[in-house]
């Protein structure tokens, strides 16, 4: 958060369903919510209107007047299972949906962005597409039921001519014509809908009335219901309404037929997926981000109307059952053939369905608006286009041609599968979210009482059986189609600022493992380095940076910084600069964690990082930069993912977390010059090897590592012409002979690391063993075949070179005083230049060199004297690593 007066939520579309009196007002500017003005859509919907309203009509639709053929077709007793098994499920889906809404305001896109904002762009975009797709194909669906009751009406004959002709082209004309209605509608004033929905459901809810009333007071009567059959045959079927009668009831407990609008016979997975289309509408109230309350609101509401909607299926469902015989099956609309003025259920059939058809209409076009807005798929970019009120018309568009498309289906039932299964997959996925907020032990969550992760996991199994009971084909097509963009997002790693649920499943999982993982049962069989590498400016480390990211094989990798000063300051100055080393992490595309710390000094401060970084996991090796005076160089100059931040060239629409690499640049400061002070001296970089190696740590110092190339992320190189040299003798001190020693065997250890390393693993590795020739002792021929029995134990694979130590030996003197005290050997500068000769000859065309790094003096008095050995002995060798280990590494037992 920039400040503490960051709005904690911000309105970005209107919900979902049409039902909100605000969905075509215009949107609050960014403006207007930061001047603190009032909001031009306050919070004053109650439950009633803003929940109950909304959520009934949209449950209700058209199947309440035309679809009560499930009893027709399936029986009494399979229709109350059926209606019991999706009340069941939605039941489910709703404690979620209570669970996730009374935690957080929802914003415009219903399932969407619940999903998004808990599980992250990756399943939020991918089910917010299914979701959409649902909403169309609903649209569509309702459209031909509505056509369907139309054609009903008008499809008496007269003078031999039928009022509006019928056939499969007509029905698709027909559509288009409602469809292009609903279009208009949304485009021109899309509130013009919302402000009568309480009107609609008035009206809805007398035809309802109506239907209950004709069963009792309509007098039992006989039809004859014709359908055109194949070849223009004309079927002719005898119905009766017998009111209400045992029999009629025990003739309708079960059966199945042939549905007269596909030609197909009905089953239980046909039968239930039109019933289903009736119970999607839960998430209406879910939507109103105008509520009052909306944490007393939306439990309330939607629970209620879900009580309402069942208790008056479950009574048509019985009067259906208990007054009408083949009626149920050749009339869909027999509802108005017993009522005791038809024109209330007709006008009831054509609110309902147009309602539901608008409201399909809005809803898609609001998630697409949303997933526009969120940029996680490119082609859908014109979407997020608003006009002057708010209105996404572009999006509204979008909906209506595909729902164009649908209705060439022809038949409500052809795509009442299909619409379906792509709610329940929606459904599934909410109760994923759900569980996964709760299994990450989110905190304050659910505020909701009455939820736990059992009924999330028996949502998502009943939706997912449910899916393959509807349709096996349907439910693999979509499930195959949600991982295609799963994984295309995923591709496109799109970074947001909402929280990813991931991370907190990572974060209770990692904690768990952490407190598993016990220092004293580490061994050193499985041993692998724990880097900490201290960074002064990464302007002139990235080279060394991104070599390390080779060297830790697996391991901790830390890139720790000082910065100099205390916390005398209003704030702590380190707390600022992380996201900017995490960028740059991003970036270099290493794998590494950034630790800072505020101290006086580099050397108190690096102190503080070993003995402070890292949790379970310590790191055991410090890795420097060295101590020389060469003029570093800048790779932000080098690497055009750095330069070419500087005109621009950044990715658009990417979620930066607040460092755009303009800024990246500017914040780390230019690269030192010779003439520069610097901020660490001799001796304090020399005492800050020594207290690593009192803290039993072991100590890398990298020279010349901005000569290597070929080590960043988009480097294709697997080391197949690069070489590896190791040198495993103090090569300050000729009189070493001990190959086996702690240190030799470190050096030995790092080497084979990297050579198991992406960019290293077919690099050649070459061990240098020095030997005196001129004494005439042939001992070195047996060391040599010991040392060869050691590779093999540890598995080393390299070629052996013997080197005459003769040339330096020569220059190298050692004084009684040298001898006796712990003071730094006086080396000749001819003896350390004949060493780097002898480097220079063997080792120049190495890509990198692994050398001992003898322990530092004792006295501060000899750092200066001792990095002037270094630097003479390493002085032009290239990529040079000096290495000094304290801790065993090797281990040759099984």
């Amino acid at each position: 958060m920039s400040n503490e007066h960051t709005p904690l939520i911000t309105s970005r579309v209107c919900g979902l369903t049409m039902t909100t009196p605000t969905c075509g007002a215009p949107p609050e500017s960014p403006q207007e919510s930061s001047s603190g003005a009032p909001s031009p859509n306050p919070r004053r919907l109650n439950t009633f209107f803003g929940v109950m309203v909304p959520t009934v009509l949209s449950m209700f639709s058209i199947i309440l007047f035309l679809r009560t053929f499930v009893v027709g077709h399936a029986g009494l007793l399979e229709g109350l299972l059926m209606i019991a098994v999706a009340y069941i499920i939605i039941s489910l889906t709703i404690l979620s949906i209570c669970a996730i809404s009374t935690n957080g305001a929802i914003q415009g896109g219903g399932a969407y962005d619940m999903i998004s904002r808990s599980l992250g762009p990756e399943f939020g975009g991918s089910i917010g597409l299914m979701f959409f797709l649902a909403k169309v194909f609903a649209c569509g669906e309702y459209v031909l039921g509505l056509v369907e009751a139309i054609l009903d009406v008008f499809s008496s004959v007269s003078a031999g001519v039928r009022v509006l002709p019928q056939g499969y082209w007509y029905t698709v004309l027909y559509s288009s014509v409602v469809l292009l209605l609903c279009l208009i509608i949304c485009l021109v004033g899309a509130h013009i809908y919302s402000r009568t929905a309480f009107v609609i459901l008035l009206v809805v809810t007398v035809s309802l009335l109506s239907i209950f009333i004709s069963s009792v007071a309509v007098k039992p009567q006989s039809f004859v219901i014709t359908h055109q059959g194949l070849g223009n045959q004309t079927l002719r079927y005898n119905a009766s309404f017998t009111g209400f009668s045992a029999e009629t009831l025990r003739n309708n407990l079960g059966r199945y037929s042939l549905d007269y609008s596909t030609n197909t016979v009905m089953s239980f997975a046909t039968v239930f997926a039109v019933m289903f289309t009736s119970c999607t509408g839960i998430m209406a109230g879910a939507n109103m981000s105008e509520l009052k309350t909306p944490s007393v609101s939306i439990p309330r509401g939607t629970i209620i109307a879900v009580i309402y909607t069942f208790t008056v299926y479950i009574l048509l469902f019985l009067l259906a059952s208990a007054t009408c015989d083949t009626l149920l099956i050749q009339d869909y609309g027999f509802f108005q053939r017993i009522n005791l003025w038809p024109p209330f259920v007709t006008i009831g059939i054509f609110c309902a369905s147009l309602s539901a058809a608008m409201c399909a209409m809005i809803g898609a076009s609001r998630i697409l608006h949303a997933l526009a807005l969120d940029q996680l798929f490119l082609p859908l970019a014109p979407a997020a286009i608003t006009s002057s009120s708010g209105n996404p018309w572009v999006a509204v568009l979008y909906t209506w041609g595909l729902a164009q498309c649908v209705v060439f289906a022809g038949h409500l039932n052809a795509v009442a599968g299909l619409v379906t299964v792509f709610y329940l997959l929606a459904y599934a996925a909410v109760d994923l979210a759900c569980l996964a907020l709760e299994w990450a032990s989110a905190p304050n969550f659910p505020t909701f009482q009455f939820f736990s992760w059992h009924t999330c996991l028996l949502g998502i199994v009943s939706c997912v059986v449910m899916m393959f009971v509807i349709n096996p084909v349907y439910s693999s097509g979509s499930i195959v189609l949600l991982l295609l963009l799963l994984l295309f997002l995923h591709y496109r790693s799109p970074t947001s600022s909402w929280g990813y649920i991931s991370q907190a499943l990572i974060f209770h999982q990692v904690r768990k493992y952490l407190l598993m993982l016990d220092v004293r049962k580490e061994h050193v069989k499985f041993w692998r380095p724990q880097v900490l590498l201290m960074v002064s400016n990464p302007r002139s480390s990235c080279q060394l940076i991104l070599f390390v990211n080779q060297l830790k094989k697996g391991g901790l990798y830390v890139l720790g910084h000082v910065q100099l000063g205390d916390l005398a300051l209003p704030s702590d100055p380190v707390q600022q600069q992380y996201n900017f080393w995490l960028s740059l992490v991003d970036k270099l595309g290493v794998k590494a964690f950034v630790d800072l710390t505020l101290s006086p000094s580099v050397r108190q401060g690096t102190q503080h990082l070993l003995r402070i970084t890292g949790l379970g996991m310590k790191p055991n090796t410090l890795i420097l930069g060295f101590y020389d005076s060469c003029t570093p160089d800048d790779f932000f100059l080098q690497d055009s993912a750095f330069y070419d931040a500087s005109v621009g060239q950044t990715s658009e629409g990417e979620y930066n977390f607040g460092v755009d690499l303009p800024s990246l640049q500017a914040h780390f400061p230019p690269v030192r010059h010779v003439e520069s002070p610097r901020w660490l001296s001799p001796e304090e970089y020399v005492g800050i090897i020594s207290d690593a190696l009192k803290m039993n740590k072991n100590v890398c110092l990298g020279r010349y590592f901005f000569q290597l190339q070929g080590e960043g992320k988009d480097s294709k190189t697997d080391g197949s012409e690069r070489t590896i040299d190791v040198w495993p003798l103090n090569l300050l001190q000729p009189g070493s002979r001990d190959y086996q020693d702690v240190c030799s065997l470190f050096l030995l250890q790092m080497a084979c690391v990297l050579n198991m390393s992406s960019k290293w693993r077919n690099a050649r590795m070459r061990i240098f063993l020095n030997v005196e020739t001129a004494s005439c002792d042939q001992g070195w021929v047996i060391n040599e075949e010991t040392f060869r029995d050691l590779l093999k134990k540890l598995r080393i694979r390299a070629s052996i070179k013997i080197v005459s130590w003769d040339p330096a030996v020569q220059y190298h003197t050692v004084s009684k005083a040298d001898c006796s005290s712990e003071s730094l050997p006086t080396l000749s500068e001819d003896f350390l230049s004949a060493v780097n000769s002898m480097l220079m000859e063997h080792s120049s065309q190495a890509a990198v060199r692994f050398l001992y790094l003898p322990r530092p003096p004792a006295h501060s008095s000899q750092a200066q004297q001792y990095l002037a050995q270094l630097e003479a002995v390493t002085y032009g060798l290239g990529p040079t690593l000096l290495i000094h280990g304290v801790t065993p590494v090797t281990y040759t037992d099984l």
